[in-house]
Formats: C-alpha cells, structure tokens, sequence
C-alpha cells in the first residue's frame, strides 16, 4: 500500500487518522526521536525543506558516520505498517530500521533487519544486488527498477505482521518475506549477519523504529506508521 504526499508533506488526512496512522515526525523538530544509545539528538542531524537531513559529521570523511543512528524512542512496535519517504545525495548510504533491540556498546544494526537506502548509481555499495535500495540488507535484492534517482524522493512502505515482512517501493511491492522460520535461518546464515550475535540470538519480537548515519547527505521525511 503506497500513501500519496499529496495532501501535505508530514500531514494525515481524514482517512490516515482514522485508519490508525500517526506521525513520528511532524516537520518541524525531531520530538521523540534521540541518538540509539543515547539520550539527545546527534549535531549532525538538522530540519531542512520540511524533512530531516543527516548529514556527514564534523572531522568525518564521507562514508563514515558520526555515530549519528536515531531511533524514534516513544514506543517499541511489533505488528506495524512503516511508511517512509527517503531521498538520497550523490553517493549516498543509509538504512531503515525497524525490531531493533538497542544494545549498550552496540551499533543500530547489531540486532535488527536493515532496508536500504541508497544511490543506487554512483554509491560505493552498490555491486551487490541485496546492497541496493528497498533490499532487505545483505539478504535479499529488491528490483531496481522501481527506484528513483539520487536527489529524487523515494517512498517504502514496509508491512510487517505475526513476522510476515513486505517491502513496496514507490508502488512496487519488492520483497515478501518471514522472520523467525528455517528459511530466515538460512538467508542470515548466507550473509555478513551470520556471526552477529545479535542475529543468532534472534531478531526482537517487536523493538524500535531506527535511521542510519552512514557519512553521507540524507533525508527523510512522511515518516508515518500504524499498527495492525
């Protein structure tokens, strides 16, 4: 299910509100929302054009981050339709994040599945196809096709129920998936995950709405959800 924008960046309608859908970011500030394992927003975060843009942290090089992960830390979420709009710099890196289980010492995607987000075109990290935008990280590719370019805005929709997992990506749905079975067992043991404890543990049931601080220019913006 693709939510058009066009009734007003960071706004419900009617509908949206009486289907359950809230925002966690109103445009305006970033309310409700602190640095994954801390308590403040990181500096390198700012409001610019309505969305919120991480950018590459002071005395950092590009591509490496400024330990600026964010979680939305109101609510740990379980069964949940996220729909973000994402729109990536030249070369740009980033993550969704959704289950994730904050671990002290740890990285955002220590224990928690990763959709990415990516300049599909001129990114470092791109020559894997489980690398490129909408994928589930390192795990399973979504269609390129269905991406638009660096410096054009994106729209993933990510449905998660009972475990149950679909990425739609600007209309498209990408990727249909199940955590916690065999078959998940095998796709973390065929990817860089496999020697995460985090991952043999097993992914969280239900856990915290995170973005990634990759080192590169990105934003985010309609960051909306509702449960099911």
């Amino acid at each position: 299910m693709l939510l058009s924008c066009s009734q007003g960046v960071n706004k419900l309608t009617e509908k949206e509100k009486k289907d359950g859908w809230i925002l966690l970011f109103n445009g305006n500030d970033f309310d409700g929302w602190r640095q994954c394992n801390g308590t403040e927003m990181p500096k390198n975060w700012i409001i610019e054009d309505n969305a919120m843009k991480v950018y590459t942290g002071e005395g950092k090089d590009p591509g490496r981050g400024a330990n600026g992960d964010i979680l939305f830390n109101d609510k740990e979420f379980e069964n949940f339709e996220l729909s973000i709009d994402w729109k990536a710099s030249k070369m740009a890196n980033s993550g969704i994040f959704f289950n994730v289980r904050e671990v002290p010492g740890q990285k955002i995607y220590y224990a928690a599945p990763e959709v990415q987000v990516l300049d599909n075109v001129d990114a470092t990290d791109n020559k894997i196809a489980s690398h490129l935008a909408g994928s589930l990280y390192d795990m399973i590719a979504a269609d390129p096709k269905t991406v638009n370019p660096a410096g054009e805005w994106n729209t993933i929709v990510i449905h998660v129920q009972n475990g149950k997992v679909t990425h739609t990506q600007n209309g498209t749905e990408v990727l249909d998936y199940e955590m916690w079975t065999p078959a998940w067992d095998d796709l973390v043991a065929n990817s860089k995950f496999k020697n995460f404890p985090g991952f043999s543990e097993g992914i969280a049931k239900k856990g915290y709405i995170g973005l990634q601080d990759h080192g590169y220019p990105v934003w985010f913006r309609n960051i909306k959800i509702r449960e099911l």
